[in-house]
């Protein structure tokens, strides 16, 4: 059975899901360097999410994920454009820190919070006079 799913595990499933969507082939040094941590890390974090069946990965090998961690890296990736996405253009916060705030609050945000976001985006997105509320990305 699986664990709880830490943030930092997430951080590795979301990293992986990047790479391996940007055509690269998923590797060791590939998400060490996406995540800024040495390889010994990324060697032991990929242990355990493959213990837990959220990849597959041989020692020296490419690194895939698995259907349930597929689904996961998914999940926290939309978090983590919807809440960009508000930090943004929304409240105009700067995209460095707005990527870096989205990265911590995609690991704790409710559901019911989420959505509730979701729906003031689109609310404002629909709005005629949208120009004045959303500001372009930088």
């Amino acid at each position: 059975m699986t664990k709880e799913i830490t943030p930092t595990m997430e951080d590795y499933l979301e990293a992986i899901g990047q790479l391996g969507k940007e055509g690269q082939v998923v590797r060791v040094k590939n998400i060490a360097h996406q995540l800024n941590v040495k390889m010994p890390s990324v060697t032991e974090a990929l242990k355990t999410l493959a213990k837990d069946g959220l990849i597959r990965h041989e020692k020296y090998g490419y690194v895939e994920l698995a259907r349930k961690g597929n689904r996961i890296a998914k999940e926290i990736y939309a978090r983590h454009r919807i809440l960009f996405k508000f930090l943004n253009q929304i409240l105009g916060i700067d995209p460095k820190t707005a990527d870096e705030d989205a990265c911590k609050m995609e690991h704790t945000i409710s559901s019911t919070a989420l959505e509730k976001l979701i729906e003031i985006i689109k609310t404002l997105e629909s709005c005629p006079q949208k120009e004045r509320r959303l500001r372009k990305p930088d």
